[in-house]
């Protein structure tokens, strides 16, 4: 079995390395059995075929028990060389031979095997197992979280008191009380199971990371290392044959204040240092930048360079100065054109794809072929289009806007039994594009749903019926946005921001709190979800034709309005539409709806389809009871006892959610002005 991969481990009684693995292997040297359930994770020896799972080599970390139940009062101890030739070798409780492995009573002269052992520790005792690497009793119960490695669902220890979480398998990775590590080999690192003294920095001096409650830790020089840095992945000593630096670099393992030559931001720990160089200084994380990239806010790669060189520049992601005479990217391309080397490298704005000694090819984008003057072969299409003007096609939706065709310029389907039709600024779309909302490269692509859920846009979360998208599922709206984004409601420009986890922004114009993505200015505390910052500044209705409709940022007003469509009270000091010169008022809403690409016979999901609303029309929704106000309603033709065989409507996708898919919190959906609120059952 090759094992060249995996991490090496030490255990008390075994003088080899052993190496984990997750495949079925031998017979576990200490209860004697085969892979298990519970039992299929464990660790091998490749130069003495020994083998042992990793729940029976947790007890190795267990030197003695004294609360066995059967034999209470006692202490037993691990032996790992067999039962003591002056005793029965048969394990006490079961009968079994107890082989090398195994507990053993000095006093009462009797034997143990692993098996019964672990079913006392893993199934009878539930909170009040003792380890000597921990200062309260813990549980052995499944967990996702583990301060060591972070990884998934196993089984591990739980402590009910301070919440220390770690896995089974992670435990014989700090087995050994004291190490010499390279980072600090003038002293020697002591186990601590009670966090970090309180004299010292609780952070790793490597990594920077806390170091919760085990770690690594030298009195005399005060110096702390968390499970990783010791065990795990501690970063090198030296680094040679970098991208952005010709020297090598040799870690300087204390705590200091420095400013990093690749970045210009600064640091308080173990940076790397070139000697040949005056002592340049980086980042540990800085040390290892690469030297030509891709970024999403840019069309063009870009390439580190130190220094930047002498001029004004302002980053092209965060749109902050940059000091030009530390490291940063640039566009051969584009001279005026820079980014923070931070900024660059950010997981939401860089691929991780290092293009260094790759050949930039050139990309083909386009979306249609041009087959003469006045027609094309579209991707989206399987017939051909052909270029027309501006006339003759009222009441058609373009194919990939889902927006009226009005006047503008389109190419329609040649065929006349086809009504596919596109605008031109539709048509000319690329195919492949980088925008801020992926770190991967965008690809236009027609969606249709036929399925059974409905899906939504990842940037403004609004449900989409039929139209292009860009990427997995990002529409044309939000992917038209660049940055700096500037919005007619706020003086200064807004910026894209990806949110921390336990962190939200609250929309300025719907009130609702976003946990993923919002546009914002953080100086002014002003933020806009997708869905509001796209909002059409002007807006044309059938019963408004003559005039359009305006979208106003919230008044002060002492009287009520109404809302010309439903009927119902708008609040003036949240966004709506308003007739400057009729001077009505509808609720943003009741103009557009709550689904993305509505347009007449476009389909949300199976079964579901979107219908043109009017005056004669004005179903009665089957949730809300309400008749249906706004443009579009959707109809659904039901299955089953109560509906079989008859149309079924909804107002909107809001009420929808709550009869078909009320079980699912993933929708976005604002309740309708028209509708009293609604809640999710769950």
């Amino acid at each position: 079995m090759d094992t060249a991969t995996f991490p090496v481990f030490k255990f008390r009684g075994h003088a080899h390395d052993l190496f984990i693995v997750n495949t079925p292997f031998h017979q576990c040297a200490a209860c004697d059995r085969r892979t298990a359930v519970g039992y299929g994770v464990g660790y091998i020896c490749n130069e003495c075929d020994f083998s042992i799972h990793h729940i029976c080599a947790f007890l190795f970390n267990i030197p003695e028990i004294f609360d066995h139940p059967s034999h209470d009062g006692h202490c037993l101890k691990l032996l790992t060389t067999g039962a003591p030739h002056h005793t029965d070798p048969n394990c006490h409780l079961c009968g079994k031979y107890t082989k090398s492995i195994l507990y053993h009573c000095s006093d009462c002269k009797l034997n143990l095997d692993i098996d019964c052992i672990s079913h006392h520790i893993f199934a009878a005792s539930k909170d009040h197992l003792l380890v000597p690497w921990h200062h309260h009793p813990i549980q052995i119960c499944y967990t996702d979280i583990c301060e060591f490695c972070n990884g998934g669902n196993e089984l591990g220890c739980h402590c009910l008191q301070c919440g220390f979480r770690i896995h089974l398998t992670c435990v014989p990775v700090f087995d050994s009380p004291e190490i010499t590590h390279p980072s600090h080999v003038r002293h020697p690192l002591k186990l601590l199971t009670d966090g970090a003294p309180n004299y010292t920095d609780p952070r790793c001096h490597l990594c920077g990371e806390d170091t919760q409650h085990l770690l690594y830790h030298c009195d005399i020089c005060k110096f702390n290392l968390d499970l990783r840095c010791a065990a795990k992945s501690p970063p090198p000593i030296a680094l040679s044959n970098l991208k952005v630096h010709e020297h090598t670099l040799t870690l300087m393992p204390r705590l200091i204040s420095f400013v990093c030559d690749a970045c210009g931001t600064e640091g308080d720990r173990s940076p790397y240092i070139c000697v040949q160089c005056d002592f340049m200084i980086f980042h540990q994380k800085c040390a290892q930048l690469p030297r030509a990239i891709h970024v999403n806010h840019h069309d063009h790669r870009v390439s580190y360079k130190y220094p930047l060189g002498p001029g004004e520049w302002r980053c092209g992601v965060c749109w902050e100065e940059i000091d030009w005479s530390y490291g940063a990217y640039s566009c051969s391309l584009c001279p005026n054109y820079a980014i923070h080397s931070l900024c660059a490298t950010r997981k939401d704005v860089w691929d991780g794809k290092e293009l260094d000694g790759v050949p930039e090819e050139v990309e083909d984008i386009e979306p249609f072929k041009r087959n003469d003057d006045n027609t094309i072969t579209h991707f989206a299409h399987e017939h051909n289009l052909m270029s027309l003007g501006k006339d003759g096609e009222e009441g058609s939706y373009c194919g990939a806007c889902a927006r009226p065709i009005s006047s503008y310029t389109f190419y329609k389907c040649s065929r006349s039994d086809c009504s596919f039709i596109l605008h031109e600024t539709c048509a000319n779309l690329p195919k492949k594009k980088r925008h801020f909302l992926s770190p991967e490269q965008l690809v236009l692509s027609q969606w249709k749903n036929y399925g059974n859920f409905p899906k939504w846009c990842d940037a403004c979360l609004l449900v989409c019926s039929e139209g292009f998208v860009y990427g997995v599922m990002f529409d044309l709206v939000c992917s038209s946005i660049d940055v700096p984004f500037i919005h007619e409601s706020h003086p200064h420009h807004l910026l894209y921001l990806k949110l921390q986890d336990g962190h939200f922004k609250t929309c300025q114009s719907c009130g609702i709190d976003h946990t993923k993505v919002v546009l914002g200015c953080v100086k002014c505390n002003y933020f806009l979800d997708f869905h509001c910052a796209t909002l059409p500044l002007t807006v044309s209705l059938p019963r408004y034709d003559d005039h359009p409709l305006t979208l106003c940022y919230g008044e002060k007003a002492s009287g009520k309005y109404w809302c010309d469509i439903c009927e119902r009270e708008t609040n003036q000091e949240t966004w709506f539409y308003t007739g400057l010169e009729s001077g009505v008022t509808l609720h943003i809403l009741c103009v557009l709806g709550d689904i993305r690409y509505a347009k007449p016979g476009g389909n949300i999901c199976e079964g579901f389809e979107l219908q043109l609303n009017s005056s004669s029309t004005r179903p009665i929704c089957l949730k809300c009871k309400c008749r249906c106000p706004g443009t579009f309603f959707i109809n659904f033709v039901g299955y089953g006892e109560d509906h079989d065989g008859y149309n079924v409507f909804f107002c909107s996708f809001y009420c929808l959610k709550h009869v078909i898919f009320r079980y699912s919190n993933e929708y976005h959906i604002m309740c309708p002005p028209w509708v009293k609120k609604l809640e999710l059952k769950t």
